[in-house]
């Protein structure tokens, strides 16, 4: 043998053998890389094919004040069963064994048990292992056992109507409310993923490309604390059953920047187990998607207008009569009474109409609407939530006086929850509209996290100084409720309570004996951490948000003083 046919012989099998360890590497990867979950499904399907693909969705958390994280919305993994109803021969003795597994009553199992030669009906989900090989080892006559994976909610009922869940659209599981319908695109996983050759992922960096698509799978890290969303939900619906209320809802947001760190509506509903709400309205999310007349929360806002013009202080004086006649429309104070020479700051103390008949008149009609509309009054916040709806201020756009002098307190014209405390915040923060947000990181399955930056809206809408003045006359208010008896000793807290007659449904004026409470507080008032916003709608037996609103409010700031270990400040 030459020399040279010996070498081409070795070259030959050179390149037999790395073709061979070729197409073994890419064996492997396929089948350990490429396509590992499809494999772990095969291994896990020991009884039967599922009808479908295995739900997967990405995951939503919450945030502990210390950064971990907690499970809002997660995926659950167990087992299911399903009939082939053709194969079912005996549907009493079925039912009985399945009945310890199943939800259905025996008419539902029956209905689903009959249809004619259905491959699969399913009859009962969200089984254990060991109920699955229960099942299993009765060999049961068209029964089939079903590796599955499901949404689930560890803390149900937590925050609800925020989270939001699934539902089928055709034949995919979609978002329906809250964040799982907003974050969708996010949470889901892309039904048309780009395959990505490893070789040409390695030497071209095509990874990075695809990498780059807005269509990737990711988990979402929210703003709201679990133990604040807890307490928040516990106060008001403890108010909510003492005064037999129809609706409560709350908020507790950073004002400086507009983090949400916790937001509810009330009544909820069970997130494991939301088909079986007495009421759809249930899944409504109010603190966007309502609208609602607030009563005098809405003065500090009206006041600190005048104030940043000008056109007042807090030592301005009027002559309250009790009465105010305005386009031959009566305008009384809540009482009836009148408290002669009175200041701005009595005005606020005391929750006069008639004084705010004078600020407004001090401020002027195109003040008011310019300064209510800088506030982000009948504008949407941009809140990370579906539906969101914008408040109600036609009435301003009226030349009639008295439109603007029911607008001062709130009459005539109406705020989402939302949209209110993120005006309340304005004042709070020195003059700047922060967008309320609820998810502050997206991390991605495949790739880094983002984290989301949300734009101060506007700055300047008044002055720090005015915001500092507007503040100072709201903890006075706070610390003048009942005497003081609620005052803070080492902590500022800076105030107002609404209290408003609910308008009928037709638009054809107000119910009397039906009212709308509400109450916002931000505290340490000079720098603050917090603000709190809570309403209830339609009290019983009960007449001032002050009685229902206030004890709930301390309880929630006596928690986030202490939780947060927030530093005195006085």
């Amino acid at each position: 043998m030459t020399q040279s046919l010996f070498q081409s012989r070795i070259k030959t099998i050179s390149i037999f053998v790395f073709a061979f360890s070729l197409i073994l590497i890419l064996k492997l990867f396929y089948v350990q890389v490429l396509n590992k979950n499809d494999y772990a499904l095969r291994a896990d399907k020991q009884y039967a094919t599922p009808a479908g693909d295995i739900f997967d969705r990405g995951s939503i958390f919450f945030s502990k004040k210390d950064g971990s994280l907690v499970a809002a919305g997660t995926v659950a993994s167990g087992f299911k069963v399903a009939l082939n109803t053709k194969n079912v021969t005996d549907k009493d003795a079925l039912y009985i064994a399945l009945e310890p597994y199943t939800d259905m009553d025996r008419d539902t199992f029956m209905t689903r048990a009959s249809k004619s030669n259905d491959p699969y009906e399913e009859v009962a989900l969200h089984l254990t292992k060991e109920q699955a090989d229960h099942i299993s080892s009765l060999k049961l006559s068209g029964v089939s056992v079903y590796k599955d994976n499901w949404r689930f909610y560890p803390g149900e009922s937590l925050a609800s109507q925020t989270l939001g869940f699934l539902a089928y659209k055709e034949d995919d599981k979609v978002g329906q409310y809250g964040l799982e319908r907003f974050y969708n695109s996010t949470l889901s996983k892309p039904k048309d993923e780009a395959y990505v050759n490893f070789f040409a992922e390695v030497f071209s960096n095509l990874r990075d490309s695809v990498s780059s698509s807005d269509n990737k799978q990711g988990d979402i890290v929210t703003t709201i604390e679990p133990s604040t969303q807890h307490i928040l939900e516990s106060e008001l619906l403890a108010a909510l059953k003492k005064w037999n209320a129809d609706q409560a809802g709350g908020i507790i947001i950073n004002p400086q920047n507009g983090e949400i760190y916790a937001i509810t509506g009330l009544p909820d509903f069970d997130l494991n187990n939301f088909g079986k709400v007495s009421d759809i309205e249930y899944y409504k999310n109010p603190i966007v998607e309502s609208v609602f007349e607030f009563g005098s929360v809405i003065k500090p806002l009206v006041m600190a207008a005048a104030l940043d013009k000008g056109v007042v202080t807090p030592d301005t004086t009027y002559v309250d009569k009790g009465v105010v006649v305005v386009n031959k429309k009566e305008i009384h104070n809540f009482d009836l009474k009148a408290r002669g020479l009175a200041s701005m700051q009595t005005v606020l103390d005391q929750s006069l109409n008639t004084g705010m008949v004078f600020v407004e008149d001090r401020l002027g009609h195109s003040n008011m609407r310019s300064y209510m509309k800088a506030f982000g009054i009948g504008e949407k916040t941009g809140i990370d939530l579906p539906n969101e709806t914008s408040g109600l201020i036609k009435s301003l756009d009226s030349p009639r006086d008295i439109e603007y002098t029911n607008a001062s307190f709130c009459k005539g014209i109406a705020l989402t929850p939302i949209e209110a405390t993120r005006a309340f915040s304005s004042i709070a923060n020195g003059g700047k509209l922060v967008t309320p947000h609820l998810v502050k990181q997206i991390r991605y399955e495949d790739g880094p996290s983002k984290i989301i930056d949300y734009p101060i809206t506007r700055e300047g809408i008044i002055k720090p100084e005015t915001s500092e003045t507007i503040t100072r006359m709201l903890v006075h208010v706070y610390e003048a409720y009942d005497n003081g008896a609620h005052k803070f000793e080492h902590f500022s807290v800076a105030s107002k309570t609404g209290t408003a007659q609910v308008a009928m449904d037709n638009g054809k004026g107000y119910y009397e004996d039906r009212h709308m409470h509400s109450f916002f507080g931000y505290f340490p008032a000079y720098d603050p951490k917090f603000l709190v916003f809570l309403f209830l709608n339609n009290p019983k037996e009960v007449r001032y948000a002050s009685q229902t609103l206030i004890p709930p409010f301390v309880s929630i700031s006596k928690y986030l003083v202490n939780y947060y270990d927030v530093p005195p400040d006085r």
